[in-house]
């Protein structure tokens, strides 16, 4: 049956076990040196799923980076389960880390019962320490006992390290008489500018997706989504995104379908990447940053990121200083194409520099916008029509006490 395609996407509760067939787990395995902390989470597919992902771009890949590449070329995108801890990135850590990364999914299979290559294994945490594997061992079974169509709100805790927060999110498409649903959890709060930072993805849906469509759109939707924010400019040794699809709803995705589909992801990976940034260490403020008027959508991307990740700019922002001048530097030496005589700047609906002009009478009404949770920033370069958004965060003292005291 040809499905029409007028379609609808609704938010719906909950996140990776959203989608039919999908069962979570997170629970305390003493990963963590926090007492009673959740720090390894399971995902399990009922049947097979098809499974797509990207991966840091950071030449210094950790162990579990490394695995589930291996395992998805292996298994042509096939995949039962996910699992992760938190606690210990099992990064820069030799042959030792890498056997500790197979042995997580080798035992994770055992439990599912599938072959090791079907399990895609995770992990954040600090970088350079073993991990704990006679605990991890221990709450493997603990996680699968634990396994439940409730229990994604878990998941979400027990991958997280700094956030303040879990995220999780979830939609329902629809395309003519059909549905099917779209969820996920993140984690991410610092060391986060993702090149597919430390943030991890997992999504699930109950749509039956080719294996060329689930790489395409995971990664059309990554780019707008994950790839398009930053809290401090720093790529991981862990970041991933993977998005399984095992088909329980019914509904097959083809090209004429595609794009409900991809409207779906998006929705849910934005969320989750909003979320990273809202609780960005130490962050207050949620910014979007909108670069107008560059010569090409590329460099419109470049210049936003080198707005979003200034340091004269995001303290600024948190100290409620609408400080057009730095917005214009930042601008001018972003190695795009500008014209100051045509560049102009905005905070909110506020015009502060335009066509060479500053409107500094406008700086009381601007620093009084600044003082909202989210706001957003704006910059035409004067050299062409493309425009890019990215969104990030405010950098404040308690961003500097986390990452100064983070391995102690």
């Amino acid at each position: 049956m040809t499905l029409p395609t007028l379609q609808t996407v609704d938010v719906a509760a909950g996140g990776v076990t959203t989608a039919r067939g999908f069962r979570a787990a997170g629970i305390h395995a003493g990963i963590k040196a926090k007492a009673g902390a959740l720090d390894l989470a399971l995902i399990v597919s009922d049947t097979p799923a098809t499974a797509a992902a990207v991966f840091t771009t950071n030449k210094a890949q950790a162990a579990p980076v490394l695995v589930s590449r291996e395992h998805l070329a292996h298994t042509g995108g096939v995949a039962r389960a996910v699992v992760v801890n938190s606690g210990c990135a099992n990064a820069c850590t030799g042959d030792a880390g890498l056997a500790d990364a197979r042995t997580m999914a080798a035992e994770t299979a055992a439990l599912v019962g599938c072959a090791a290559e079907e399990v895609l294994v995770s992990s954040t945490g600090v970088i350079g320490v073993a991990l704990k594997m006679d605990r991890l061992r221990a709450g493997l079974p603990q996680a699968h006992a634990a396994l439940a169509t409730d229990q994604g709100d878990k998941a979400a805790r027990a991958i997280m390290t700094t956030d303040p927060f879990p995220k999780e999110s979830a939609v329902t498409v629809t395309v003519g008489d059909r549905s099917f649903s779209i969820g996920g959890t993140a984690k991410g709060s610092g060391m986060i500018e993702p090149n597919m930072a430390t943030m991890l993805g997992f999504v699930t849906t109950d749509a039956a997706v080719p294996k060329v469509l689930l790489d395409r759109v995971l990664r059309e939707v990554v780019d707008d989504t994950f790839n398009a924010i930053t809290v401090d400019g720093e790529c991981s040794t862990n970041d991933c995104v993977m998005l399984l699809a095992n088909g329980a709803s019914g509904v097959a995705i083809d090209e004429r379908t595609y794009d409900a589909f991809a409207d779906g992801l998006r929705a849910v990976c934005l969320r989750l990447a909003l979320g990273i940034v809202r609780g960005g260490e130490g962050a207050t403020k949620l910014v979007t940053v909108t670069v107008n008027g560059a010569a090409t959508p590329a460099e419109a991307r470049i210049a936003a990121k080198a707005i979003a990740n200034s340091l004269l700019v995001k303290t600024a922002i948190h100290g409620g200083d609408p400080n057009w001048g730095r917005l214009v530097a930042v601008s001018g030496r972003a190695g795009v194409a500008f014209d100051l005589s045509r560049a102009k700047v905005t905070i909110g609906p506020i015009l502060l520099f335009k066509d060479g002009r500053p409107y500094d009478e406008a700086a009381p009404e601007a620093a009084s916008y600044l003082k909202n949770d989210d706001i957003s920033i704006a910059v035409d370069l004067g050299a062409g029509d493309a425009s890019s958004t990215v969104w990030t965060c405010d950098l404040s003292a308690d961003y500097v006490k986390i990452n100064a005291e983070y391995r102690t």
